[in-house]
């Protein structure tokens, strides 16, 4: 396999519209007619329950998970550890990316948020479950899901570049864009919160 058709994979796995699906097949209507309108695990949980909210989330984070382990469909034993690095990112990106314009939903997916926790449960395990803690707290404290998910989000870059003192600059770009991606995905959800 080469680079290019596993960067395609890996959009066309991001792209699956999970919760556009499951809505229509299983309740009829498009989660984008409700709710926030967003195509993500979080409006489903509030529109669908926590059952197809839980099921939209863990789907969303597989897409990324397996784009990220495509990688190693490539002879990267070659080329270096960089080289693996660079495409485990690029493949996880493009997975992101594909979530956010699903070429399956009319470019109208989610936000993003537990697909790029797949791809950093991929590419770094120990970092994810700390997130998940932050994310977890957060949510327990406020009851907010949209919060949980921007401080995970924020505490990504902070994990990676002071905590696990992550040496590899490639990796501590990618923390901050990811903290960055969350936070564009989420200026109205920010601006509700900042309102009270």
């Amino acid at each position: 396999m080469n680079e290019v058709f596993l960067i395609i994979i890996a959009y066309l796995l991001g792209s699956i519209p999970t919760a556009v699906w499951t809505s229509k097949y299983f309740f009829g209507i498009d989660i984008r007619d409700y709710g926030s309108g967003n195509a993500g695990a979080t409006n489903t949980y509030r529109v669908l329950g926590a059952k197809w909210g839980t099921f939209v989330m863990i789907v969303d984070m597989l897409k990324a998970l397996v784009a990220v382990k495509l990688a190693f469909f490539l002879p990267y034993e070659q080329h270096g550890e960089y080289y693996l690095m660079n495409m485990q990112l690029g493949l996880g990106l493009t997975a992101v990316l594909g979530h956010i314009f699903p070429i399956w939903a009319e470019f109208r997916g989610g936000k993003g948020v537990a697909t790029l926790f797949g791809m950093v449960l991929g590419i770094q395990p120990n970092v994810a479950i700390c997130c998940v803690g932050v994310f977890a707290l957060v949510l327990y404290l406020t009851r907010w899901v949209s919060l949980s998910s921007i401080l995970a989000s924020v505490a990504l870059p902070v994990f990676i570049l002071f905590i696990y003192n992550e040496p590899e600059p490639l990796y501590r770009v990618f923390a901050i864009t990811v903290a960055l991606l969350v936070l564009l995905t989420h200026q109205k959800n920010i601006g509700r919160i900042l309102k009270g």
